[in-house]
């Protein structure tokens, strides 16, 4: 792993001013991804997460890992509840459906992912019911602590015998329940049913979506990266991926198309996931937040360490080119006219394409560097000859134009300690920082991956430390293509890995935008075009920074953070273009003490002050930073 260290005291004194001259040119030109998001199904990210669907095990999915279970369906009334594989299922896809029968009025009840919110507006829900019944259905929501039915509405049978029929409904309540403790119900009576039973499979609910998308993702977190401004998404994910094995890593192609025809499959991280955000929706995800895709294809490893051999690799190679012919092509292709098929008929422009993921690990660097890597980036840039191919690792000599991907999780020190790793990178391969996150408080060592406690949320020492990194990296943004923040999201109710950049739960009013939000947030938003050189006679540490010049406002651009700092820290800053009166904005992010935390359901601890300075005398900003900040100075 690449890694050269600054080594500095982690804890200093400072009385005099730091003295910085930033000269008018000779910097770099940046690239326009900077800081980005990377998508991950750890901590039901998607399914209980971004995915809007409120209904947990909705179509009964199962595998060899994970069996079909009823995981989340109780019982209303004298109702008994039973798995079955119809020789008639709804689709081949989705072979596992739930018979209910009983007396008198019966039915089931779903908890949804540890809770569903209700408040007043449109639920839009639907069902698959087979066998013959008279009656009508009645879909509720009810509150599990009051026992009160939220909303409800009567929906005319059209259910015959021997045949699988969609039913469709909308639930609007009238008033916000007091919790998100509540409950989606789905009853009939079963004296109008043939048998006194029926078979129930993809029982779907789902609020309004972003930009009232089907199938669509979670308004309050979207709303959340919105606000953020990141300017890519890498997806699917990482182990996500991967998968647990060869044949349950995650296929493009059973991803797409209508719900029915979605197996799902066993995620890495403990559950069954439905498929409900598959390709598509990342690219409509893509779409509605302006970000630029970079996808991840399968590279022949899996989790356990299995690795296809290169005879057989070919196979995997043809069936990402599909996939980019399905994202990309015309509707006169094979896969284009798929892609048009299912509501997209303009193609969409892919420009970067990540082969893998962490193939460094898991046994699979030997068989990467091989065979594996340069099968998919030979086939792909022969194709497509503008995209960029990035190897999931930086740990091989990288071929032609091939870029890489690093990821570094570790302790705030260590993060301080790496500022200047880039500076010496002289290879001219570009690098996507595709995973970056503090996750341990300093422990004087590192990170021991057989024996770790990592933060519950992102804490303040550490973000200012993610901020420091960040920093070092801009000061390189020639060579490096983009950082993100990982994993993204965390289900606060049902979690495997901590922290994450933003946490929520089945309340949408709870969800929490973290420490290192904030500060990625203050970064993205004063975007350099062009790095410029500055000196000073003071060495970095306890304040480092970048400087530069966004040419499309014409404003220079300063970023700097302290760390560990036993005094304020003063600045005296000139830019050889900027004259005597220039106004700026001078924009500080504070918290209460290094860790601070915010909290699924609590207030922001970030203090974010932004004030008007002056150039004085020689063009000369002056102005103090405490320990533990993070700044950005934009001219005016």
């Amino acid at each position: 792993m690449l890694r050269e260290y600054l080594l500095l005291p982690l804890l200093a004194s400072y009385g005099a001013a730091y003295t910085i001259s930033v000269a008018k040119s000779g910097g770099n030109a940046t690239t326009n991804l900077q800081y980005g998001v990377m998508e991950e199904e750890i901590n039901h990210c998607a399914e209980g997460g971004l995915y809007a669907e409120l209904i947990r095990n909705r179509a009964f999915q199962g595998s060899s890992l994970y069996p079909s279970n009823l995981d989340a369906w109780f019982t209303l009334g004298e109702s008994k509840l039973t798995l079955q594989n119809l020789s008639a299922p709804l689709s081949s896809a989705l072979p596992t459906s739930v018979t209910v029968e009983g007396k008198g009025k019966i039915g089931l009840t779903n908890e949804g992912f540890w809770g569903i919110d209700v408040r007043p507006q449109k639920y839009s829900g639907s069902f698959y019911v087979k066998g013959s019944y008279s009656g009508t259905f009645t879909a509720s929501l009810e509150s599990n602590t009051t026992g009160k039915t939220l909303a409800s509405v009567e929906i005319k049978s059209k259910s015959v015998a021997n045949k699988w029929v969609q039913h469709e409904f909308t639930l609007t309540p009238n008033a916000k329940a007091s919790n998100s403790n509540n409950t989606f119900s789905l009853k009939f009576d079963s004296s109008k049913a043939s048998g006194g039973s029926l078979d129930f499979n993809l029982i779907s609910l789902f609020p309004p979506t972003w930009k009232n998308r089907p199938n669509g993702l979670r308004t309050d977190l979207m709303q959340a990266m919105s606000d953020l401004g990141p300017k890519f998404l890498r997806f699917p994910g990482g182990n996500n991926l991967e998968g647990e094995t060869i044949d349950s890593r995650w296929k493009w192609n059973e991803t797409i198309g209508p719900l029915t025809e979605r197996p799902g499959r066993p995620t890495t991280w403990g559950y069954e996931e439905t498929g409900g955000m598959g390709l598509v929706e990342y690219m409509e995800w893509c779409d509605d937040l302006g970000m630029e895709p970079i996808l991840a294809v399968w590279s022949g490893l899996a989790l356990n360490e299995d690795v296809v051999p290169e005879a057989d690799l070919g196979v995997y190679v043809e069936d990402a080119l599909n996939e980019l012919e399905f994202l990309t092509g015309s509707v006169n292709t094979k896969y284009g006219a798929l892609r048009a098929k299912y509501g997209h008929p303009k193609p969409w422009i892919i420009n970067y394409v990540e082969v893998g993921n962490e193939d460094n690990l898991n046994n699979g660097l030997a068989s990467y560097t091989a065979y594996r890597f340069a099968a998919f980036n030979d086939a792909i840039s022969k194709k497509y000859p503008h995209i960029q191919v990035l190897a999931s690792t930086i740990d091989m000599t990288l071929p032609g134009s091939a870029g890489g991907d690093y990821h570094l999780y570790d302790i705030p020190d260590n993060f301080v300690k790496s500022f200047d790793m880039w500076d010496s990178y002289n290879d001219s391969h570009p690098i996507l920082l595709g995973e970056i996150a503090a996750t341990e408080y300093n422990n004087g060592v590192g990170i021991d991956w057989s024996d770790f406690t990592f933060s519950l949320y992102p804490w303040w020492i550490g973000s200012v430390a993610e901020a420091v990194f960040l920093i070092g990296a801009e000061r390189n943004a020639d060579k490096i293509i983009g950082t993100t923040y990982a994993p993204y999201f965390m289900n606060l109710d049902a979690y495997e890995w901590s922290p994450t950049m933003i946490s929520f739960d089945a309340d949408p009013d709870n969800t929490a935008r973290s420490t290192s939000w904030h500060v990625y947030d203050l970064f993205n938003h004063n975007h350099m075009t062009n790095t410029l050189p500055a000196t000073s006679e003071d060495a970095f540490g306890p304040l480092y920074y970048v400087s530069g010049l966004d040419k499309k406002t014409n404003s220079h651009i300063w970023k700097g953070a302290v760390y560990n700092s036993t005094a304020d820290v003063p600045v005296s800053l000139t830019f050889e273009s900027i004259k005597q009166g220039t106004t700026a904005d001078l924009t500080v992010l504070t918290a209460p003490d290094a860790y601070s935390m915010n909290e699924v359901g609590g207030s922001n601890i970030v203090n974010t002050k932004t004030t008007t300075i002056k150039a004085g005398k020689s063009g000369i900003f002056n102005f103090s930073l405490p320990n533990l900040s993070v700044a950005v100075l934009t001219t005016n």
